[in-house]
């Protein structure tokens, strides 16, 4: 007779029958093996895109009108009448002499204003100001790879923290999913 059919027997007589045949099983499965590996057939990151704003300034040369410091023109208008006046006294004689005066005070009032108002459209002013504005800048932030690996014969697909090397243990550190 075999011998593990006596010993079979026997510890199922003393009811320690189940207990031996698990053992059995448990130093079967337990015995070390070589590791097994996966073989890794595409690796592609996953990306997003990042937009950052910051602000750029810079200073700009603007020439403008020139503020004019007398709106009414008065000094122009003053300055044209005392010579147009000058100028009317000196033509004619008697009471003409005082239209002449009048009539080239009114004249040379309008021609003084006239005159101050070109003057002063030709004046500009040169100031410097900051202009300033956003920009987004925009970069990629990768947030995990999309791993597709062959184990066993069958394909796999699995979103790693790392990028894994081209072979790699089943199971091996740093292999976990990303959540």
């Amino acid at each position: 007779m075999d011998k593990s059919i006596v010993v079979g027997s026997t510890l199922a007589v003393f009811g320690l029958g189940g207990l031996a045949v698990g053992a059995y099983q448990v130093q079967e499965y337990a015995s070390p093996s070589a590791p097994e590996y996966a073989d890794i057939l595409a690796v592609a990151p996953v990306t997003r895109q990042v937009e950052t704003p910051r602000e750029v300034c810079k200073d700009v040369v603007v020439q403008q009108r020139a503020a004019s410091r007398d709106p009414n023109r008065i000094v122009g208008t003053a300055a044209g009448a005392i010579v147009g006046g000058l100028l009317g006294n000196q033509v004619g004689g008697g009471s003409g002499k005082t239209l002449a005066t009048v009539a080239g005070a009114v004249g040379g009032g309008f021609a003084g204003r006239e005159v101050q108002e070109r003057i002063e459209a030709g004046q500009t002013t040169t100031t410097t100001r900051r202009q300033c504005h956003t920009v987004n800048d925009i970069h990629e932030e990768t947030l995990g790879y999309q791993v597709e690996y062959r184990y066993q014969g069958q394909v796999h697909q699995v979103r790693l923290e790392d990028a894994p090397p081209r072979r790699t243990r089943a199971n091996a550190p740093g292999t976990t999913p990303v959540e």
